[in-house]
């Protein structure tokens, strides 16, 4: 029986031990920091023949050549896994529409999450023209200050913007 009690007796020690950890963690860890980068460029060409052009889940590669893609599971809807620039980027669709879609990255072991989701869609303006919508939702939290926050946002709109203008290219080719 004694052995029995010395062993609880360890448990609330244990308990305060992890306790005092967990709060000392969750102390240092910042709070997150979600910037928002809305993008468009407008088409002259009408929504559906836009998307049919550049709206593919893949389609990545043909506006953004340096990002190979493949499938690396699923059907091309929802739920569909993406790999790009040869498996170091993984993306999930998660949501899907007739001229739209959203995706995320996944947590990956041992890298700072930084709850990535873009979301992309052709929008009708008139019968003959449209406007791609590009959107990016992601954690700055991780980066030192103001001034790399700013620059990570300014590299990514730059890239993005980039990828808007190969689709309007694309999409008006006849």
């Amino acid at each position: 029986m004694k052995r029995f009690t010395s062993a609880l007796s360890v448990v609330p020690a244990a308990l305060v031990a992890f306790a005092a950890f967990a709060f000392s963690t969750s102390a240092m860890a910042a709070e997150p920091e979600y910037v928002r980068i809305e993008m468009d460029i407008d088409i002259a060409k009408p929504a559906a023949e836009v998307w049919s052009k550049v709206g593919g889940y893949c389609d990545i590669a043909k506006w953004l050549p340096q990002l190979a893609c493949t499938i690396s599971s699923g059907d091309g809807g929802v739920g569909t896994v993406r790999s790009l620039a040869g498996g170091r980027i993984k993306e999930i669709m998660i949501a899907q529409t007739a001229l739209g879609y959203g995706y995320t990255q996944p947590v990956v072991e041992g890298q700072y999450y930084i709850l990535y989701h873009g979301f992309m869609e052709a929008r009708p303006v008139t019968a003959t023209t449209s406007k791609m919508l590009y959107t990016l939702v992601y954690d700055v939290s991780n980066l030192a200050d103001q001034a790399a926050k700013d620059a990570d946002m300014a590299r990514r709109r730059m890239s993005f913007e980039t990828a808007l203008a190969n689709m309007k290219n694309m999409a008006e080719m006849p």
